[in-house]
C-alpha cells in the first residue's frame, strides 16, 4: 500500500502546483466560490429552478395526498383536500388485500439478489477488461456493448423456455434473479472507473506476488467505491420496479414482488373496493418510498464521479 500512498502524495502536490500556475486561478486560501456562484444567480434563475422543482415533485405530492383521501377527488382541487377527508384507511385496506410487508420483502430479496450478482460480476469483468491483457478482449467489450442495444423484451420467450422448462426454476427467487444477474451497463461503469487507475499500482502488486483477486480486493475496490455506489443505484431501480418478468415466472403470490402484487390488485380486487383510487395510490407510495429514500441518502455519492482525485493515470 506504500505505492498508493506515494502516488497520492505526488498527485496532491502536482495538483497544487497546477492550480497555482493556471492563468486566472484563485489564490491559495480563497474560499466562498460556491457562495459567489449562488449570488451570481439572478431572481429569474431561482424562479426557473423553483418551477422546475415544482413540476418534478408535484406528481409525488399528488400521489401521496391521493393515498390519504377517504373519498377520491381526481380534479385539480384534489391536490388541496379538506383535512376532514384525510385518512390512513387506504393503507390498511390494501395491506389486507395483498400484504404490503410481504410484497416489500419479496421485492427486497429480488432486488438484493440482482444487485449482489451485478456488483460481483461487474467488478470481475470490469477489472479484467480494464487492467488485464488477454486475447479477444476487444471482441468481448464489443459484444458487451452490443448486448445493451438488444431490448429485454426480445429475450423474454427464450429466457422463459430456458428458465421455466429447462431449469425448472418457476416460482422461485433464483428464477426471477438469473436474467438480471449480469448488467452490461454496470460492467461498462466499472471498466471506465478501473481504466482511470494507473497500471503501475497493479504492476507493483504483481511483482510483489499478489494474485489478481487479491489486487482487485485490496487495491482496486477501495479506489472505486463511488463506482460501486453508482452501480447499486443504477441497478436498484430496474428490478425494484420490474413487473413483466416476475409476473411471467411466478404464479405463487407468496413470492411475488410488490409491483406484481399491485398489478394483480388493480386487475382483480380494485373493481370491488370501496376506494380503489386511494388504495392503488397507497400501494404506489409504499413501492416508491424505498427508492426515493435510497437516492436521497446516497445523492452525494451518486453525483460524485471524481474517483481519480488521489491518483493519476
Amino acid at each position: 500500500m506504500s505505492v498508493i500512498d506515494a502516488a497520492t502524495a505526488a498527485n496532491n502536490e502536482n495538483g497544487k502546483n497546477d492550480d497555482a500556475g493556471r492563468p486566472g486561478a484563485l489564490p491559495p486560501g480563497h474560499g466562498g466560490s460556491t457562495v459567489e456562484k449562488r449570488r451570481n444567480l439572478g431572481i429569474g434563475s431561482f424562479v426557473l429552478l423553483a418551477v422546475g422543482a415544482f413540476v418534478f415533485l408535484f406528481p409525488f405530492y399528488y400521489m401521496f395526498i391521493g393515498s390519504l383521501q377517504a373519498s377520491p377527488d381526481t380534479s385539480v382541487a384534489g391536490a388541496f383536500p379538506n383535512p376532514a377527508n384525510l385518512t390512513g384507511e387506504n393503507y390498511a385496506n390494501i395491506n389486507a388485500s395483498i400484504d404490503l410487508l410481504k410484497g416489500l420483502v419479496n421485492s427486497g430479496i429480488f432486488t438484493g439478489g440482482v444487485i449482489l450478482f451485478t456488483v460481483v460480476f461487474g467488478l470481475l469483468v470490469g477489472y479484467a477488461l480494464a487492467q488485464m491483457h488477454f486475447r479477444g478482449k476487444g471482441f468481448v467489450f464489443g459484444m458487451m456493448l452490443l448486448v445493451q442495444m438488444i431490448p429485454f423484451q426480445l429475450l423474454l420467450i427464450p429466457l422463459y423456455v430456458m428458465i421455466v422448462r429447462d431449469y425448472g426454476l418457476a416460482d422461485s427467487y433464483i428464477g426471477m434473479i438469473l436474467p438480471f444477474a449480469i448488467n452490461s451497463t454496470a460492467v461498462f461503469v466499472f471498466r471506465q472507473y478501473f481504466m482511470q487507475l494507473p497500471s503501475t499500482l497493479f504492476e507493483a502488486a504483481r511483482i510483489d506476488g499478489a494474485s489478481e483477486l487479491r489486487i482487485l480486493w485490496q487495491i482496486a475496490v477501495p479506489l472505486v467505491r463511488p463506482a460501486i455506489v453508482t452501480a447499486v443505484l443504477l441497478t436498484f431501480i430496474g428490478p425494484w420496479n420490474e413487473f413483466l418478468w416476475p409476473f411471467l415466472v411466478t404464479k405463487d403470490s407468496s413470492i411475488q414482488p410488490l409491483a406484481v402484487s399491485l398489478a394483480n390488485y388493480i386487475s382483480n380486487v380494485a373493481a370491488t373496493a370501496s376506494n380503489p383510487f386511494g388504495a392503488i395510490l397507497a400501494g404506489a407510495c409504499v413501492l416508491a418510498a424505498p427508492a426515493i429514500a435510497l437516492f436521497i441518502f446516497f445523492q452525494r455519492q451518486f453525483i460524485s464521479t471524481n474517483i481519480g482525485s488521489s491518483v493519476k493515470g
